[in-house]
């Protein structure tokens, strides 16, 4: 069922906000998804997922929730990012700035209004990692652009639930405005994706069977293929495509499939010959 709309595009703010998730990926101490919890919920916030977490929540989780229990206990637990996000449309993840991972940044405000914007087509996940080293870049990989919290060079560390609080924040404002997803939208490098837009789960399957054909076709080449999948990823990403879409191009991959295999059994039958 599709949710309902408002004139400027965006889904009516109930919906968007049921459809806004916040994923806490390997959470190493148990307070801080209660204090997560606590800051997502004084903004309206209800949808709370962990994934791995290194301990199940306790008492010093609730005693952090302080009345957010009930995030905590209808939270998910999933063993991969990959599993948490299968049926998103579009995945923002919360991280120091990086060179070695070229996902658009996006500062907070923007972020949110784009994932507001996002809710139309499915549900839109935050993502946060561990409180030491934050997301990996398999993680990271996984997400179609990176928020960076603008703090102060010379103190840039923050709590893992100060940083929800300032993303539960700026949701919520952008959930109470009726201009912002519009504008941010129409500016978008990354656009958020539209009502119709394939899944995580259907494009991670599209990108599994491409890095599998582009073997199968050596169009690597004895280079290693990390690199070009990633700016594949990159392509695809920006492009937002729809399930109708993903079915096309997994279609055009698997006759390249195919042909492949039949050049590889024509070379292995002239051998023999």
């Amino acid at each position: 069922m599709n949710a309902p709309s408002n004139p400027n595009g965006a889904a009516a703010p109930g919906m968007a906000a049921d459809r806004l998730r916040i994923v806490l990926v390997g959470t190493q101490h148990p307070g801080n998804i209660g204090a997560a919890a606590r800051a997502m919920k004084t903004m309206g916030l209800s949808r709370l997922v962990l994934v791995a977490p290194e301990k199940a929540p306790d008492r010093d989780t609730h005693a952090m929730a302080a009345g957010a229990d009930d995030l905590v206990a209808s939270a998910p637990v999933f063993a991969t990012l990959s599993e948490a996000v299968a049926d998103c449309r579009w995945v923002l993840g919360a991280t120091a700035r990086s060179r070695r991972v070229q996902l658009e940044p996006l500062h907070p405000r923007e972020a949110a209004a784009r994932a507001v914007a996002a809710t139309v087509s499915g549900p839109v996940a935050l993502v946060f990692g561990r409180e030491r080293t934050g997301l990996d870049n398999e993680e990271l990989q996984l997400c179609h652009a990176a928020i960076h919290i603008p703090s102060d060079p010379a103190f840039p560390s923050l709590n893992l639930a100060a940083a929800v609080q300032v993303l539960s924040y700026e949701l919520r404002c952008a959930l109470l405005s009726e201009s912002g997803p519009t504008s941010a939208a129409a500016a978008a490098r990354t656009p958020p994706p539209a009502e119709g837009a394939a899944s995580h789960a259907e494009l991670e399957g599209f990108f599994a069977q491409l890095a599998e054909t582009l073997d199968q076709i050596d169009f690597h080449k004895g280079r290693a293929p990390e690199s070009a999948m990633r700016k594949l990823r990159r392509l695809f990403l920006r492009t937002n495509l729809d399930s109708a879409e993903v079915r096309l191009l997994r279609g055009v991959l698997a006759d390249a499939q195919r042909m492949a295999r039949l050049a590889r059994q024509g070379a292995a039958d002239q051998k023999i010959g």
